[in-house]
């Protein structure tokens, strides 16, 4: 598996089907307006906070919440941008208002996509020997680079096992990555809290996890916090710990650019450098020899 496994992005046209209870959520908004004013609220922007964001009169975006007034596809334009809402959402609220919906989820393979998937090849081999991974908004691993493979291999998991991939799976099901954290109650218990966020808005998001199941003991309490969270994980060589950082694209106007991010693990110690450097130039000598 190398960075530029870019097989395992799913093809125009491809879904996964789930026979599975779906996750309790409360009745979302319908009107435009409803939807406007949950997504401020959420925001913590007042009627004039927001009028003065979007370049609106309070009184209009008043008559826009309530229903009195229809909003031109500029003005819901203006207000959702201001708002940071999600392109879904902001889908959502233009067709409550009548209108088309005005983003679209292109798939990776289609070839306006050529200069992103050549983006993302360049940060996953520019990882190496850390390992990093493309993840879509189910948590659904897309790309890997070459060193994950190595990372599985040195905890005793299939070097191909990334491909197809559920991160949330993989960490909270038994025989998983999880299994190998030493700190696997921190990692999972924040694993849940983040998918739960937002599986709000993501309805097969939501509809995977009522089949996983939920972190049981919540995380010791410490006297003193460092400053993030470290993924601890258990190989033969010994302990590896990496800290966690995301890329995302700047200002996407696509559904699956927006809900794409790139986990980068980081090496937070000399030791797991040299472990995770070894392995890597291991694996490169051995796929010359082969």
């Amino acid at each position: 598996m190398t960075s530029e496994v870019m097989d395992a992005y799913p093809s125009h046209g491809q879904s996964q089907r789930m026979d599975i209870r779906p996750f309790p959520r409360t009745t979302p908004p319908t009107t435009a307006g409803e939807q406007l004013r949950l997504l401020r609220r959420q925001a913590r922007l007042s009627q004039l906070d927001l009028a003065l964001i979007a370049g609106v009169s309070q009184r209009h975006l008043s008559c826009i919440e309530t229903g009195r007034a229809q909003p031109s596809p500029g003005t819901l334009h203006n207000l959702l941008t201001a708002l940071e809402a999600p392109l879904e959402q902001c889908n959502r609220v233009f067709l409550a208002s009548g209108y088309a919906p005005r983003y679209e989820a292109t798939p990776l393979t289609a070839p306006p996509m050529e200069a992103v998937r050549g983006a993302i090849s360049h940060v996953l081999h520019a990882n190496n020997p850390a390992p990093a991974i493309v993840l879509g908004s189910h948590w659904q691993v897309l790309a890997a680079n070459a060193s994950t493979a190595v990372l599985f291999d040195l905890v005793g998991l299939p070097a191909d096992a990334a491909v197809e991939l559920n991160l949330l799976v993989t960490l909270l099901q038994p025989g998983g990555l999880g299994d190998h954290l030493r700190n696997a109650e921190e990692i999972r218990s924040l694993a849940w809290q983040r998918a739960t966020r937002e599986a709000l808005a993501n309805p097969t998001l939501a509809q995977l996890l009522d089949t996983l199941p939920a972190p049981v003991n919540p995380p010791p309490m410490t006297a003193e916090l460092p400053p993030l969270v470290l993924t601890r994980i258990d190989c033969a060589q010994g302990e590896l710990n990496f800290l966690s950082t995301f890329t995302t694209f700047g200002m996407p106007q696509d559904i699956t650019l927006s809900s794409l991010r790139i986990e980068h693990l980081i090496p937070a110690d000399a030791q797991t450098w040299k472990i995770m450097t070894r392995a890597y130039e291991q694996s490169l000598q051995g796929n010359t020899e082969g």
